[in-house]
């Protein structure tokens, strides 16, 4: 073991409180290792809406020790389902229930972000060796020895065996030793949470659903308990977008959406207020970590939305990390390079997929009649067996032959 007495008495810094970085300090701290975890904003929490669960994230919340807690919170959809936009024709279901549930061993769900980040949360205060600092932005990085420090906005110091680069799609730790530029999509996301008395009776379905149109769709499924409805709508922007996050508008949405089937444009005229997300990924990478220093979810391997798997993949990486460390004995540098040899390939394959997938779902013209025939009579088996590689993941075997 690399890892001297003197930084073995120190905590393992995780920048970011999101659903990574919490995922990692669980992970870690099930080792019985010390934790810091050092979140910019005042207070933890998740903003956003809904996410959807695969049975990889389940696997992911088993082997974290939360699996219940996360459970109990989620919906259980009974399908996904893809209706074309344009004249309401279904394109494509997928049934969720006991059939897909005995091949993947875990269900499909949908569950608010907040939800996810509470259970992980409640996961970590059972752990006495884990301690957050809220307000505390990390600016820059330095290594000497077994030691990693990082300086904050304030200018203190925190003092590390390791670092775990959990701080999102706009990393500190990515820049400093990365440094290499988001890829704007141009695509817009417009994200709301709707009351179920609110909600169209005639869509209260309990399905991840999407309406595929040309250059946009809408996606609408319900949370905690079918009491609310997650609404998000995507369109390609006609204007030169940036990364970032702001207030929307309901006249700017309802322009995007002019050829849309009526029973599907109801959907925009729903929701109170809008956060509209300009998104963004970046190009795959070949290495995460620089001697006691990794990344981890968005800040290794940012994606689009369009096969909901950011915050899965997240959790992913955190249970990896754990068995890499337990596996190499606790020394960093050897567990830091199986974590990412474990990672690299199907994350990036995720990236990938996620741009194609933007593709079809916004297939116009003949593509679009393309689309449409894609999975025409396609069996559920034959559905399953294409999710094999994204949904079969478990902790078990989750880390590369040697």
């Amino acid at each position: 073991m690399s890892t001297s007495i003197s930084s073995r008495a120190l905590p393992v810094l995780v920048a970011g409180g999101g659903i990574g970085g919490v995922a990692a300090a669980l992970a870690l701290a099930r080792q019985g290792l010390a934790v810091k975890v050092l979140e910019q904003a005042p207070q933890l929490g998740e903003i956003g809406a809904g996410i959807q669960l695969g049975p990889n994230a389940f696997a992911a919340f088993d082997a974290l020790g939360i699996g219940e807690l996360a459970r109990g919170r989620a919906v259980y959809t009974d399908e996904m389902v893809m209706h074309d936009a344009l004249d309401e024709r279904l394109v494509g279901r997928i049934p969720t229930g006991e059939a897909f549930r005995a091949r993947f061993g875990n269900p499909y769900a949908v569950i608010h972000r907040a939800d996810i980040h509470t259970s992980l949360l409640e996961g970590a205060r059972a752990h006495d060796n884990i301690e957050t600092l809220t307000g505390t932005r990390i600016e820059a990085v330095q290594q000497e020895g077994d030691t990693v420090t990082v300086r904050d906005q304030h200018g203190c110091l925190h003092a590390g065996q390791a670092l775990i680069g959990a701080d999102g799609v706009k990393s500190v730790v990515r820049q400093q030793y990365v440094g290499d530029a988001a890829r704007v999509s141009g695509h817009v996301v417009y994200r709301a949470v709707v009351e179920k008395n609110d909600f169209p009776e005639d869509l209260r379905w309990n399905a991840a659903s999407i309406w595929v149109g040309p250059n946009y769709h809408l996606v609408h499924y319900p949370l905690r308990g079918g009491e609310q409805y997650n609404v998000v709508v995507t369109f390609h922007s006609r204007e030169q977008e940036e990364w970032g996050v702001r207030e929307g508008s309901r006249e700017e949405v309802q322009s995007y959406y002019r050829d849309c089937c009526p029973r599907a444009r109801q959907l925009i005229d729903l929701p109170k207020s809008w956060k509209r997300w300009a998104t963004a990924d970046r190009e795959p990478i070949g290495q995460w970590s620089f001697g006691r220093a990794t990344l981890l979810g968005d800040a290794a391997h940012p994606t689009l939305q369009y096969i909901a798997q950011g915050a899965c993949m997240a959790l992913e990486d955190a249970v990896t990390l754990g068995e890499a460390l337990k596996r190499c004995g606790g020394d960093w540098p050897r567990a830091l390079q199986l974590y990412e040899r474990s990672r690299i390939a199907r994350t990036a394959r995720v990236v990938l997929s996620a741009r194609e997938m933007g593709r079809i779902f916004h297939a116009s013209g003949v593509e679009r009649l393309v689309r449409n025939d894609l999975w025409k009579g396609r069996t559920p088996e034959r559905f399953y067996d294409a999710m094999e590689w994204l949904y079969g993941w478990k902790a078990e075997t989750c880390l590369a032959e040697d």
